[in-house]
């Protein structure tokens, strides 16, 4: 029986910056490496270079016009900047792109894609991937919120058409309202999602969909572990046990822990580590252990080292 878990990364991830100072930086992948490292985690892993995205397979979640505004975006920045431009292209206040930005947006989406074919094929039990830019937040047809291309939404349709499967999930436990994730599978029955975040927070905007394949728990600043371990057992758990999913995505965002600035909840390392082994249980119980999980939020980052660490540790059965 395979048990080994995938950590998929490449260092296109790191080249993507959005300015001095922005709270999405590349140091928080250095901040889980060395983690990893440190506590000889890393050492259990199948560490495996994430390839791009084909554009084809990115289509499953995004319009085709999202995707070539974004490419020509970069091309126009890249000339912006020969002829002596700034650096940056602005999409929203909070995001922007330079000109490493579509390659690691094409890498992050590739983390995605090639894990579910190696766990699909049974390569790997299950895997993480340490990937930015982050991608719950991007629509169907917006990019925003740091966020770009949906790499959750995107190998959850992936698994569906090119796998075959008829049933997945996607767990969101990010401090923030996975927004574009909804966006992209509210209505489609074959997706149940799953999800809690603090609110009112960021997306302010966003209009709360009630779908009926996706279980949304809103809960108030300053909610910790106790309440939200409730919440799981009494409304995530009973839904994804009845839905029986094939194949569980995860989009792990850790800034919903207590030392992270960028939300206000209470979570801590060991309440990431009961959520996971939750979420694993029900993947053994009905999609033969098969978890793909995609690094959302967390900008503090001794605490997203840490529970990176703890959620993988849970993953990898170390």
């Amino acid at each position: 029986m395979v048990n080994k878990t995938g950590y998929f990364t490449h260092r296109d991830c790191r080249k993507h910056e959005m300015g001095p100072g922005h709270p999405e930086c590349p140091e928080r992948l250095d901040a889980i490496d060395d983690r990893l490292l440190i506590s000889g985690v890393g050492d259990a892993l199948d560490h495996r270079e994430a390839p791009q995205a084909p554009i084809a397979d990115i289509e499953l979640a995004h319009g085709r016009m999202h995707v070539a505004a974004l490419r020509g975006l970069t091309d126009s920045l890249r000339e912006d900047i020969a002829a002596g431009g700034p650096p940056h292209a602005q999409i929203d206040p909070d995001t922007s792109i330079n000109v490493y930005t579509w390659d690691a947006a094409l890498r992050s989406a590739g983390a995605a894609i090639a894990a579910t074919d190696a766990v699909m094929a049974g390569e790997l039990a299950n895997a993480f991937c340490a990937i930015r830019p982050p991608g719950h937040h991007a629509c169907h047809d917006k990019a925003m919120g740091f966020c770009f291309f949906n790499n959750v939404a995107i190998a959850a349709r992936y698994a569906l058409e090119r796998h075959g499967l008829k049933r997945v999930a996607i767990v969101d436990f990010d401090v923030h309202h996975g927004n574009g994730t909804e966006d992209i599978v509210a209505g489609d029955q074959r997706i149940l999602m799953v999800s809690f975040y603090q609110h009112p927070f960021y997306p302010m905007d966003s209009a709360i969909s009630q779908a009926s394949n996706l279980v949304n728990m809103p809960v108030p600043a300053y909610t910790k572990g106790p309440q939200i371990r409730e919440l799981i057992e009494t409304h995530w758990l009973p839904r994804l046990e009845a839905y029986q999913p094939e194949m569980i995505f995860i989009s792990a965002g850790f800034d919903a822990h207590r030392e992270d600035d960028m939300g206000q909840m209470g979570l801590v390392e060991a309440d990431y580590a009961w959520i996971t082994q939750r979420i694993k249980d029900v993947a053994q119980r009905h999609a033969q252990g098969r978890i793909v999980s995609c690094l959302e939020g967390g900008y503090s980052l001794s605490a997203l080292g840490r529970s990176v660490e703890a959620h993988i540790r849970v993953l990898a059965d170390v």
